[in-house]
């Protein structure tokens, strides 16, 4: 007699009630929000769960965070923070006044400073010490490209 052959499959998984529902959770507490979401209670299994789920979407980042013992897993909503820095980056172009972000993390300003940095009419810096830190938007008078004409006509 023989044995009937199993196939196990990755994707054919059991659900798990508490993870699903955080998820659920999770999209909708981010469908329109800058903020991140942290989430520190969880266990290493439920924190693999919930970077698995969140992999293949670009809009959003998960990230675990050591502290001490302890693990933080923060989700970021990288898409929402992208579209909130070229909303604020056109506003400083069209009114031609500085604009000032809210305060941020590392990370947070990392994503607004990548999202503007081929933006050659707008100047983007941070300012600020540690929790204090945010980003102004200025727009610029001549833009980069001949600022970095003139600094070549300078060298010769």
């Amino acid at each position: 007699m023989e044995k009937p052959k199993r196939s196990f499959r990755r994707d054919s998984k059991p659900g798990n009630r508490k993870i699903d529902s955080l998820i659920h959770k999770i999209k909708d507490e981010l469908a329109d929000s800058i903020d991140p979401i942290n989430l520190p209670q969880l266990n290493a299994f439920e924190r693999k769960l919930i970077h698995r789920h969140f992999d293949n979407n670009p809009d959003i980042i998960t990230r675990t965070y050591r502290n001490g013992e302890n693990h933080e897993l923060r989700i970021y909503p990288v898409g929402n923070l992208r579209r909130y820095a070229l909303e604020k980056a056109d506003q400083a172009i069209r009114t031609g006044e500085k604009v000032i972000l809210p305060h941020m993390n590392d990370y947070e300003r990392f994503i607004i400073h990548d999202t503007l940095k081929d933006n050659s009419s707008i100047k983007a810096c941070s300012y600020g010490e540690a929790a204090d830190r945010h980003i102004e938007i200025e727009p610029e008078l001549f833009g980069r490209g001949l600022k970095r004409i003139i600094k070549k006509i300078r060298l010769f």
